[in-house]
Order: structure tokens, then C-alpha cells, then sequence
């Protein structure tokens, strides 16, 4: 499989996001493929948070939310998918699916051994991470939810403004990337627009960003479907811990009515946190969300 490198001097001016970075390159079915992943907190903390990215962001969308993270005394995992942030990014579309990066996630959570998780997704996070359940392994390791802004890909027929984007995206080898998501987040400064092209030199470094939208099972025969349908079931009968959910309204494909169909399949989701002015990536309005979720899970 041929994948680039994005050179770490592209990551030296990153506003906010002095963590801690580590790398894998021999996960079993992955090696000399090199993945990337913010730790950070204490080793042994009684919660970890894993923060999962979408598309087509990176770890860094989460640089908001951490910090309360940190100071409740967890620890935060934050890995950047294949194909994004500081992970190598394989040039061909076809390498891309959604059980390669579901796999990866599943065979990282293994080698950290990571234990009481409260999951936090978003967008492609969500796609993923949600059916992590399905996986025995993975669900004696789950404690709690954060939710955010996402769906399941059970086969359903999308909206027409997500098959603009994945028009759009499949059609524009040089995706603006910074600038697709500033569109719907004006207040993010001309460094951190930056910071979100920087995992980007060229084209070449964006087949992951290009195909993902592709990529979302929203047919029945599609790969993930059926992994998905089995999420499904074990979030509305078998999921026992707790779960947060916020929403950005200003999101046009995934807003307050797609969530709140998400929330009702969720056992025991609670009403969400509405962010009037939040848009698709609503982590950048994510330290009011992550303080409203500790507190909730405190007073449960």
C-alpha cells in the first residue's frame, strides 16, 4: 500500500495543541503503516476519554475539549484516522473502507488497552466508533457516550445536500479543506483555518478526505451496513452507561431533527445540548460541551 507522510515541520505552528503525540507502525494488518495519536493525562486514570474525528478534520478539532478532559483528571486518547492529521495518508482511493479504519480503531483501543472508555464522536468518529460495541473486546472496555453531530450507516437514503458534498468531494482533487471548515465556523482564526490544511501539502495527501463521503454506507448493500444494524440494536437494548449528546443546529445535513432520531435509538440518551449557532464541527464549541457532559455524568 503507498502512503505519504506529512513532514512534522507542517505541524510546528499548531495554535493550542502542544500534547503530548505517539505513533504505532505495527498493529497487526497495518504494519509500516505509521498512526499517530495525542495521549494525554494520566496513564492510569479511571476514565479515558477516546476522541474520534471525522471527516475531514484530524485530532485537532478536539484541542477545545481536552483541557476539561485533562482537568477532571482523565486521560484523553485522540488518534487521527488514515489518511488525516499526523497519520500516513495511502494515496489510493481504494485502499479506504470502512472496516480498514474501523479494524485500525479497534486494534489501537487493544494495544493501549485502554479501559473505561467514555467514547466521543462526531461525524465519521460516530459512523465508527458507534459500532465499536459490536466487538466484544471493545464493549467490556465502554463506560459512557459523548455524542455529537453523526449517525449510523444503516442504509438509509441520504439527504440531497450530503450528495452535494459527496459530489463535490469525490470531484475536487484539491480539496480547500481549512476553508470547508471555517464556512460553517466563522470564528476560527486564519492560524487555526491553517492548522487544519496543515496535515495537507498537496493533493496527493487527500485520496482520505476525497472518498470518505463515498465511503458512508448509505445503501443497503454497502460495506458497513450490516456492522452498523448490529449497533444499532446494542445501543437501544444493551449499552449500560451513560450518554451526552450535543448538537450544532446550524448543521444542514446532520442538525436537531437527524440527532434527535440518533438520540431516540441511544438507551436512556437524555435530551441534548442545542448549540443555536453550532455548526457540523461543533467540538469547536466544545468546551461548554464537555463541561455540560462531566456534570451530567457526575449528577447521574
Amino acid at each position: 500500500m503507498k502512503a505519504l507522510r506529512t513532514e512534522e515541520t507542517r505541524f510546528q505552528n499548531i495554535p493550542d495543541f502542544d500534547y503530548p503525540v505517539q505513533y504505532v507502525d505495527d498493529l497487526p494488518n497495518y504494519e509500516d503503516l505509521r498512526i499517530a495519536y495525542i495521549d494525554a493525562g494520566p496513564v492510569d486514570a479511571k476514565t479515558v476519554y477516546l476522541c474520534l474525528h471525522g471527516e475531514p478534520s484530524w485530532s485537532f478539532l478536539y484541542r477545545r475539549m481536552i483541557p476539561v478532559f485533562l482537568e477532571s483528571g482523565a486521560r484523553v486518547i485522540a488518534p487521527d484516522l488514515l489518511g488525516f492529521g499526523r497519520s500516513d495518508k495511502p494515496v489510493n482511493q481504494d485502499d479506504y473502507s470502512f472496516h480498514f479504519h474501523r479494524n485500525y480503531l479497534l486494534a489501537l483501543v487493544e494495544r493501549l488497552d485502554l479501559q473505561n472508555i467514555t467514547l466521543v464522536v462526531q461525524d465519521w468518529g460516530g459512523l465508527l466508533g458507534l459500532t465499536l460495541p459490536v466487538d466484544d473486546n471493545f464493549e467490556k472496555r465502554l463506560g459512557n457516550l459523548i455524542i455529537m453531530n453523526t449517525g449510523l450507516g444503516v442504509g438509509m437514503t441520504p439527504s440531497e445536500g450530503f450528495m452535494a458534498w459527496k459530489e463535490y468531494a469525490l470531484n475536487t482533487p484539491d480539496l480547500p479543506i481549512g476553508e470547508l471548515i471555517a464556512r460553517g465556523t466563522p470564528h476560527l482564526t486564519a492560524e487555526e483555518i491553517a492548522a487544519y490544511d496543515a496535515p495537507f501539502p498537496s493533493p496527493e495527501y487527500k485520496a482520505g478526505a476525497q472518498v470518505f463521503p463515498a465511503l458512508v454506507p448509505i445503501t443497503p448493500d454497502m460495506e458497513g451496513v450490516d456492522t452498523s444494524k448490529k449497533a444499532a440494536v446494542y445501543w437501544s437494548t444493551q449499552f449500560k452507561g451513560k450518554s451526552f449528546m450535543a448538537i450544532g443546529a446550524a448543521d444542514p445535513v446532520l442538525g436537531v431533527g437527524p440527532m434527535k432520531k440518533l438520540g431516540a435509538l441511544i438507551k436512556n440518551c437524555p435530551e441534548p445540548m442545542i448549540i443555536e449557532d453550532g455548526g457540523h464541527f461543533v467540538q469547536e464549541w466544545g468546551e461548554d460541551i464537555a463541561k455540560a457532559a462531566i456534570a451530567s455524568f457526575a449528577d447521574g
